[in-house]
């Protein structure tokens, strides 16, 4: 017995360094553990003095704090700001709050998050493009640095309570599994808690989603994630105000609302039917108006021309206009729904009494909205038909658009038109219409004089704007780490002076090598053509103090400005990592075995009960040779179930048993192909699936390819052969093409072993459809 306690006892301290590396690297100390004991101790009770010390508490006052983000909406959709889509949540903040009509962000999600939760440049932070195009250089690894912490570990310093809910999208892909490490994730960064999903978009209805640090499974799952984002919302503020009154919450909301896939309950989309019927040239025509009546643009501003590569509304065909007006209803629902959700929170603070103490940043997109195609997109295999032929198959599905079985996005028409009163769209950096978005502040306390701000900001912005409106201090040093200052500068004082004079002056944008500079009003930028060289990029020039939308290129007229503006850029790029400009062709795309969690590993044994992967953190099965082998001990023929899946009914593989029959399905989104075995025999089974890949080599910036260009790639082309085999002695096989070879075509569902969580890759079983049998392991291997 004493053995067993001294090995207990010691592995109690061997356990210690771990558990001081996750307080340190966990929530940061709210309270000292060497506090000085202050009270007195004598040699019995009745010669002594109790003391406690003090409960640790934010500064007296200091409000609650609610971040509201938007995912790809410009800043002509919601009503709060002229636009069509109905957001009464968001008008009633922005009527009884400030509008913020000069608001910036990076023109893509991930670093628009990066710089929003920082208070630093994206490329600062590392961030320069998405997680899952990182490379290895400072403003490209998608690593954060600890020294430049984000607001939710300075407010959590401070004695906040934090809950992050809904997109992330900053963790390393190779970080995003079950084993960690954690440090990057929410709750290393300064969150208590956190429920949503880890990469750009989910599946509406059915999620990927994450609690803390562990997978979490909603299914069978019937409502829409925003309303389970506010639920759960709700839920945090709850336990907080009931467990913790004294102290203040702050609660970072980024909803999925309006990224594809576009999906909505039924009465939200039956609100809008026949609602956009007259098309996008009258939609940017009527928001323009609306937007000069509430202020939000000069009174004397000029709509821009159309894009030359979006059609004339009156130039379509009846089909056509029925497709996308159809799409446009599915989009606007989709946004009106989010609002309405985050109506829920904001009336609950209401109801409890905290509305009038928080303040509320709504934040109306992290870019302009997405270019996507010019037949906008539904499912798979209809997007890659000739234009007639695509419009007539979507059409017979449109009573399925906007429902669980469509994984859609809008037609560039109608995005481009949610970008009025602006040019172009999300990740044109160089462009308004990429990073030029609607800021509502509301904080009724202190917001006397409500109406319309115009001094410039940017999401480097927000953090020391927090900072300054709370009250809170923050340390020269943060879980061991000394604090790099903030690059944004604080809003508040525009909230008592609507005159007051700008005072960020100058400001980056760059993505993609698509780049801009901003100083004291006048903008030079660059739209760079992915795979052209930087060397031919023509920079344009604009006063965006007489020229807001940019239409009055003057580049030509003010060489000299624009030789100034040149050199500022170059500049602050060498200061915030921008160099070495990147614009896709050079990182080989998105996702790839070189960032997953597999890197360099040629042989992946997974096991029965692991986590699900998410598909880019995940074994890679994209253009290559590979099998997977599923090792089955003890089979009999009542064992049944999903024993590898990658993907979803969007897109995807499945190895599964059925009916004593081993199956492959393989998914492109509108059509299942099957693999079959004979009867399988009872015992030990060796069940594989493999592919070999004889196609072309993979385009390097396949992902990246400009909206309405084609790849070079005839993606119908004979790539190889799928085979199946049991025990080794191959059963079926069949020939596939360049498409199918491309596994990894959609992202928003994951990799399951053993079952088959969120939607099924297959229409021959219901998830998760476990298997029933002894799965000894899951062999992936590269040839």
């Amino acid at each position: 017995m004493k053995t067993m306690l001294n090995v207990k006892r010691l592995s109690r301290y061997l356990l210690a360094p771990a558990l001081l590396i996750t307080g340190f690297l966990g929530k940061a100390n709210a309270q000292s553990d060497t506090v000085t004991f202050k009270g007195k101790i004598g040699k019995t009770l009745k010669d002594s003095k109790e003391w406690w010390p003090e409960k640790p508490h934010a500064p007296k006052g200091a409000p609650n704090v609610l971040i509201y983000l938007i995912d790809d909406a410009g800043y002509g959709t919601s009503s709060a700001f002229g636009g069509l889509m109905e957001t009464p949540t968001l008008d009633s903040l922005a009527n009884h709050g400030l509008r913020y009509t000069n608001f910036h962000t990076t023109a893509i999600c991930g670093p628009t998050r990066a710089a929003l939760l920082t208070g630093r440049n994206h490329h600062s932070v590392h961030m320069g493009y998405f997680n899952y195009s990182a490379l290895g250089f400072p403003g490209y690894d998608a690593r954060m640095p600890f020294d430049k912490a984000t607001i939710a570990r300075i407010l959590q310093v401070n004695h906040y309570n934090t809950y992050a809910v809904g997109k992330y999208h900053l963790v390393p892909l190779n970080e995003i599994t079950s084993a960690g490490p954690f440090d990057r994730w929410p709750l290393g960064q300064g969150f208590d808690h956190f429920f949503g999903w880890h990469l750009g978009h989910t599946d509406q209805y059915h999620p990927n989603l994450y609690e803390d640090n562990q997978v979490t499974n909603v299914e069978p799952n019937t409502k829409h994630v925003s309303t389970l984002l506010s639920d759960k919302a709700i839920y945090y503020i709850a336990n907080q105000k009931s467990a913790n009154p004294e102290n203040p919450f702050f609660l970072y909301l980024a909803v999925g609302a309006i990224h594809e896939p576009h999906q909505a309950d039924k009465k939200f989309r039956d609100m809008y039917k026949g609602k956009f019927d007259k098309g996008w040239d009258w939609y940017r025509e009527t928001v323009f108006e609306r937007q000069k009546k509430l202020g939000v643009i000069p009174a004397d501003a000029q709509l821009p021309l159309r894009d030359p590569t979006v059609p004339a509304w009156d130039s379509l065909t009846p089909d056509q206009k029925k497709l996308y007006s159809k799409h446009m209803e599915v989009y606007a629902a989709m946004l009106t729904q989010s609002d309405y959700e985050f109506g829920r929170v904001v009336n609950y603070l209401k109801e409890i009494g905290q509305l009038d103490n928080t303040i509320i940043f709504a934040i109306i997109g992290d870019n302009g909205s997405s270019h996507s195609v010019p037949n906008g997109t539904f499912n798979g295999a209809i997007n890659k038909l000739p234009t007639k032929e695509q419009v007539e198959e979507a059409l017979k599905h449109v009573d399925e658009f906007g429902t669980e079985s469509s994984d859609m996005d809008a037609p560039s028409g109608w995005t481009q038109a949610t970008n009025t009163p602006f040019r172009l769209w999300k990740a044109d950096a160089n462009s308004e219409g990429g990073t030029h978005n609607p800021l509502i502040i509301f904080y009724p306390k202190v917001i006397k004089e409500k109406g319309i701000r115009n001094q410039y900001g940017h999401v480097i912005d927000i953090a020391p704007t927090i900072v300054d409106l709370t009250g809170v201090k923050v340390p020269d040093t943060i879980s061991g780490y000394k604090q790099k200052p903030f690059e944004g500068t604080s809003l508040a004082y525009t909230i008592k002076d609507s005159a007051a004079a700008n005072r960020h002056t100058v400001q980056y944008y760059e993505l993609r090598g698509k780049r801009a500079i901003v100083k004291d009003g006048w903008k030079a930028e660059v739209y760079h053509q992915t795979g052209t060289d930087f060397d031919n990029d023509v920079w344009e020039l604009y006063n965006l103090n007489t020229d807001f939308n940019e239409r009055i290129d003057l580049a030509t007229k003010e060489p000299a400005k624009l030789k100034e503006l040149q050199d500022v850029f170059d500049q602050e790029a060498k200061k915030y990592n921008v160099y070495p400009l990147i614009d896709g062709t050079q990182d080989g795309g998105i996702g790839g075995r070189k960032r997953s969690a597999y890197k360099g590993i040629d042989k992946i044994v997974l096991y029965p009960g692991v986590d699900q992967f998410l598909s880019f953190s995940g074994p890679q099965l994209s253009a290559q040779s590979f099998s997977i082998t599923a090792n089955v001990d003890a089979y009999a023929k009542e064992n049944q179930g999903v024993l590898y899946a990658n993907g979803g009914s969007f897109d995807g593989i499945s190895l599964f048993i059925k009916d004593g029959i081993f199956q492959v399905a393989h998914n492109t989104g509108t059509s299942i192909k099957y693999l079959e075995s004979k009867p399988l025999p009872a015992g030990k089974l060796s069940l594989r699936l493999e592919l070999t890949y004889t196609g072309p080599k993979p385009e390097a910036n396949t992902p990246n390819i400009e909206p309405g260009k084609k790849s070079k790639v005839d993606k119908d082309a004979p790539a190889g052969t799928e085979s199946i085999y049991v025990n080794d002695v191959k059963v079926a096989e069949r020939t596939i093409t360049v498409d199918e070879a491309k596994y990894i075509g959609c992202y928003i569902d994951a990799i399951d072993v053993g079952q088959d969580l969120n939607s099924a890759v297959s229409d021959r079983y219901t998830v998760p459809f476990k298997f029933s049998g002894n799965l000894k392991n899951v062999v992936i291997e590269y040839k």
